[in-house]
């Protein structure tokens, strides 16, 4: 069968990869820069610090990504449910054939968005219990240490200063924070955190109570005082914080989380220390009511004194009976005292009358003739322990040499030892051993033990050198 070659083709072959690269340059070319508006959908923070997010209508769904360092940038986090405005530019990845808008910048879509934000996150916060009465603490009354954490710029901190200055001098530490844009939130929190972090007793002074403090504006402008971080911070700090963001319609969410609110910076001020003028009177006054209070108690206990002094009988009565058994009692101390003298005396005489010499005598002989006595027979006693201890220490002795191995020998045994001075009782080991010592009544003998059917001859200690006589 005959191949039928088919009508060649002149339309052009591309890679993949080429295809994907012109995709990408005709989107990006068609596009380039542009704002979307959109809900922002699921959000995913990847442990890179890139977030990934949906922004979708009702008709459509474009993926998002905004890498790290634009997140940072971000005045506003994207949450879900959120409308927003995105500003970047449409892009490929071709790994995955998909296109999707690299943000750059996020803001939301009117203030109604913020405000809708801004209720869920307040309900979020207050489930946790961060804007819980029993949380809040008490303002010191006259603390020595104010905190204030604002800008530096402005006219805040003069107002600030101006008006505790009027009222009674306090140290004051000022924490230089931004208080609007993207690095508001974060300086704020960490200082709050550094002036708790203060030790009490150190170089800079640890401060009694907190003022954190900005002047009026837009929602867009109070924003920082609203994030996570900040009311995370101002509810973990220990010390006392008054919240003056903003004027007295402008309301934060650190407004909740702090322990007492202030309408404006001025009144923060006016709240955190009394008037040195109204503290004085207040003192003055309370000194003249304690002055008052104690001339009148006195007063009182005076008059009960006068009113019960008349319900009660005459001191002459009172001590009428007891003069009286005073002066019998010393009418008869004298003759009372003669008499125990007198009776004393003959006691006396009686137990003098028999302590004479030669009774005392008599006395200290008959006792050393009962301790003589007395020694005698204790010696008698232990002499004869003594004799029945050794008489029976001489039987002990008997019966040992009589029991004893010694004696056994005598009667023709014979004990066998090892070189190392052993006892052998069988024969399995005494033939393990090379020499024999054998020890009899009148001497030891060394000895081999049998091996092999050979017999050898034991070796003998020879007796020892006899002196011939002389004679």
């Amino acid at each position: 069968m005959d191949l039928i070659d088919e009508p060649a083709s002149n339309t052009p072959e591309f890679s993949v990869s080429e295809i994907s690269g012109a995709v990408k340059r005709v989107l990006e070319g068609e596009f380039g820069r542009v704002r979307a508006r959109g809900e922002v959908g699921r959000v995913v923070v990847a442990r890179t610090g890139h977030m990934y997010f949906d922004l979708k209508d009702d008709r459509a769904v474009i993926a998002s990504v905004s890498w790290k360092g634009q997140v940072a940038r971000m005045a506003v986090k994207p949450e879900e449910g959120m409308e927003v405005i995105a500003t970047g530019r449409l892009t490929t990845f071709a790994p995955q054939s998909k296109y999707q808008l690299q943000v750059e910048s996020i803001e939301p879509a009117g203030a109604g968005a913020l405000m809708a934000m801004l209720e869920k996150r307040k309900a979020t916060l207050a489930a946790e219990g961060l804007f819980a009465p029993e949380r809040k603490k008490r303002l010191p009354y006259l603390p020595r240490v104010v905190g204030v954490v604002t800008s530096p710029q402005g006219a805040v901190i003069r107002d600030i200063l101006h008006r505790l200055h009027d009222r009674f001098g306090v140290h004051v530490l000022l924490w230089p924070v931004a208080v609007q844009g993207q690095a508001c939130a974060p300086e704020v929190a960490r200082a709050i955190a550094g002036f708790n972090a203060l030790p009490k007793d150190g170089a800079i002074p640890r401060p009694d109570v907190i003022i954190v403090a900005r002047g009026g504006g837009s929602i867009e402008d109070l924003w920082g005082f609203n994030e996570e971080i900040v009311i995370r911070a101002t509810a973990a700090s220990e010390i006392p914080l008054i919240s003056a963001v903003g004027h007295e319609t402008d309301t934060t969410l650190i407004d909740f989380a702090s322990d007492q609110r202030a309408p404006t910076p001025t009144a923060a001020a006016e709240i955190a220390v009394p008037v040195h003028s109204d503290l004085a009177a207040g003192l003055a006054g309370l000194d003249a009511r304690l002055i008052r209070a104690g001339g009148q108690a006195v007063s009182q206990r005076r008059q009960r004194l006068a009113d019960l002094s008349r319900a009660l009988p005459r001191a002459e009565a009172l001590l009428a009976p007891a003069t009286q058994r005073y002066d019998q009692w010393a009418e008869r101390f004298p003759g009372s005292l003669r008499a125990l003298i007198a009776s004393k005396s003959q006691d006396l005489r009686s137990t003098a009358a028999g302590l004479r010499a030669t009774t005392i005598r008599f006395q200290i002989d008959k006792s050393r003739e009962r301790l003589e006595d007395r020694s005698t027979r204790t010696t008698r006693a232990i002499t004869a322990q003594l004799e029945q201890h050794a008489t029976r220490l001489a039987a002990l002795e008997r019966l040992r040499q009589s029991l004893g191995y010694p004696a056994t020998l005598q009667r023709g045994y014979a004990v066998v030892r090892d070189t190392d001075g052993a006892v052998l009782t069988s024969g399995a080991a005494a033939a393990k051993v090379t020499t024999l010592d054998i020890e009899f009544a009148d001497g030891t003998l060394v000895a081999m033990p049998q091996k092999s059917g050979k017999t050898q001859k034991p070796k003998t200690t020879p007796p020892p050198p006899q002196q011939g006589s002389l004679f």
